[in-house]
């Protein structure tokens, strides 16, 4: 990796009042994600091929970057590599070298459901700090969104 970019781990998580496939379908609906993700914009399907395993899609993104006083309107792809069953991967790339490679995954607990996501966030030196804020803020309000759906 090049000494001007930044790596790190967080995960984020949440309990849901649903059971692990009503979660994990919700998850998968972009449409749904739009509607409780607080960044994204709109979500356009690129591509989608059929695996032995489930599926990939890629999706167009349109985010809003909020960058001191200012909101930025940044487009990137993202693909979502599905299983049939079991963890979810999603694989983020922008401009400038900002990538977000996520691990979803929907474990019962109780009557519902543990939502967990673990990112690895990379981003150039200068923007690695306010990436990982956002990200993590962006990713927390988003399964708090998914939960109040389910409330």
């Amino acid at each position: 990796m090049s000494p001007w970019i930044a790596v790190t781990e967080r995960t984020v998580t949440e309990r849901v009042s649903a059971s692990p496939a009503d979660v994990r379908a919700f998850y998968l609906d972009l449409d749904n994600i739009k509607a409780v993700h607080p960044l994204v914009v709109a979500v356009e399907t690129v591509a989608r091929s059929e695996t032995p395993q489930g599926y990939v899609q890629t999706y167009r993104v349109r985010d809003r970057i909020p960058l001191g006083p200012l909101t930025l309107p940044i487009s990137y792809e993202a693909t979502l590599t599905v299983p049939v069953v079991g963890d979810v991967v999603a694989d983020s790339r922008q401009f400038p070298q900002v990538r977000l490679h996520t691990v979803v995954s929907f474990e019962p607990v109780g009557a519902g459901t543990e939502v967990a996501e673990r990112m690895r966030i990379s981003a150039p030196r200068p923007l690695f700090g306010t990436t990982v804020r956002q990200a993590v803020a962006a990713h927390r309000t988003m399964l708090a969104g998914i939960r109040d759906r389910f409330s």
